[in-house]
């Protein structure tokens, strides 16, 4: 299939743009915990509108498992497919606010169907146009692999662990990229050893356009969330309360919010949400996630720092910020792939999928009501 984005994907590959090679895990000594990572599956809210990534069709062994992207605009009620086309995107899609105010959004497509590197497209207009890009190299498997910062400066972490950064928007969607950390260096900074860092899950910004990476650790009970402060990383994440110091603790999200930024971190079989004001954080009670066998199916923000959590055994739960409390929602509707944040602290819109088919589903006085139904066109065995 051959698009303008295609097209403007095969235009910058020919300019040579090239980033950094990546490197390897660094070696640990202790018993490294395996690694967590949260699901592609999320959403997120901007002042465009409210998006969410989920995927539709069939099996992914076959190359049947297309990757959508749909957004609701700000003020309305009904959902639209938005999908960038032209780009095969059966490996997974990684959204992130475009500019740093959130007046567009970029999508990065993790790689797949030969791809070694990771198309990006941007819009302004909801997903009615795309604007493409490039990022030669593969976005990591987890939902926070991209972060944008208010000065425009963008944060993209790789399938190895690595982060590179390109100076503004416009040097993203141009291809201009390099390194910025490699997950060995990281790991081997004073903050990383402190922790034992054996992986990186998500990159954000803190305010003043500082880099921020969080990961998993090794040393119990150590938050892995850092900072680069001119060029050296320092320690940032939260304390956590007693009781969790026997814990691996693995960063789960992160994400920028008008005073800094907000975490989902698993600790043992808990979930505990995080809110820092740039300095201090605030830390929540714990919601366990025992019984779930299939463990956390998807997850994201919402607006005040607000944060859900769909669990595989069909339960979802979420706390609307600092100070708030975690409390269950009803149930969601079978199928139910991620959870959208609505107009208010306890709305929520629940995406199903059954093939290629969407059900939307909103809370409305603590039941489920279907809201919409969207058929995806998908061509099965096209992977395209």
């Amino acid at each position: 299939m051959t698009s303008r984005l295609a097209r403007g994907v095969l235009a910058l590959l020919c300019t040579g743009v090239a980033a950094g090679c990546g490197s390897q895990a660094a070696p640990v000594a202790a018993p490294a915990p395996r690694v967590q990572t949260a699901p592609l599956s999320t959403s997120l809210v901007t002042p465009q509108g409210t998006w969410a990534v989920t995927v539709m069709g069939g099996s992914a062994a076959d190359e049947n498992n297309f990757w959508q992207l749909f957004v609701r605009p700000a003020g309305a009620t009904r959902w639209s497919l938005v999908t960038p086309q032209g780009v095969a995107d059966n490996g997974g899609l990684v959204a992130a606010a475009g500019d740093g105010q959130g007046a567009s959004l970029v999508v990065g497509f993790r790689p797949s169907q030969g791809l070694a590197f990771s198309p990006l497209a941007t819009s302004s207009d909801t997903g009615k146009t795309w604007t493409p890009g490039l990022l030669d190299a593969g976005l990591a498997d987890v939902p926070d692999a991209m972060a944008v910062a208010p000065s425009g400066q963008t944060l993209a972490l790789l399938h190895d662990g690595g982060i590179e950064a390109a100076a503004s928007a416009a040097a993203a969607t141009a291809g201009q990229w390099s390194r910025l950390t490699t997950l060995s260096a990281l790991a081997a900074s004073a903050p990383g050893r402190g922790c034992g860092l054996v992986a990186v899950n998500a990159v954000s910004f803190g305010p003043n356009n500082v880099p921020m990476a969080a990961g998993s650790c090794v040393r119990r009970g150590v938050a892995g969330v850092f900072a680069d402060r001119g060029g050296a990383w320092q320690a940032a994440g939260p304390v956590l309360p007693g009781g969790f110091g026997g814990d691996q603790v693995q960063v789960l999200g992160l994400a920028r919010t008008a005073g800094g930024n907000a975490a989902l971190l698993a600790a043992g079989t808990s979930l505990l949400a995080a809110w820092s004001d740039g300095g201090r954080w605030t830390v929540s009670a714990p919601v366990t996630a025992a019984g779930d066998e299939q463990g956390v199916s998807a997850s994201g923000f919402g607006p005040a720092g607000s944060v859900w959590v769909l669990f595989g055994g069909g339960r979802a739960e979420a706390i609307g910020g600092p100070g708030g409390s975690w409390r269950a929602l009803p149930a969601p509707p079978a199928g139910t792939a991620t959870l959208a944040p609505g107009s208010g602290s306890s709305a929520y819109d629940a995406l199903a999928v059954a093939g290629s088919r969407l059900t939307v589903w909103r809370l409305a006085a603590g039941a489920w009501a279907q809201a919409q139904v969207i058929n995806v066109p998908i061509t099965y065995g096209s992977s395209g």
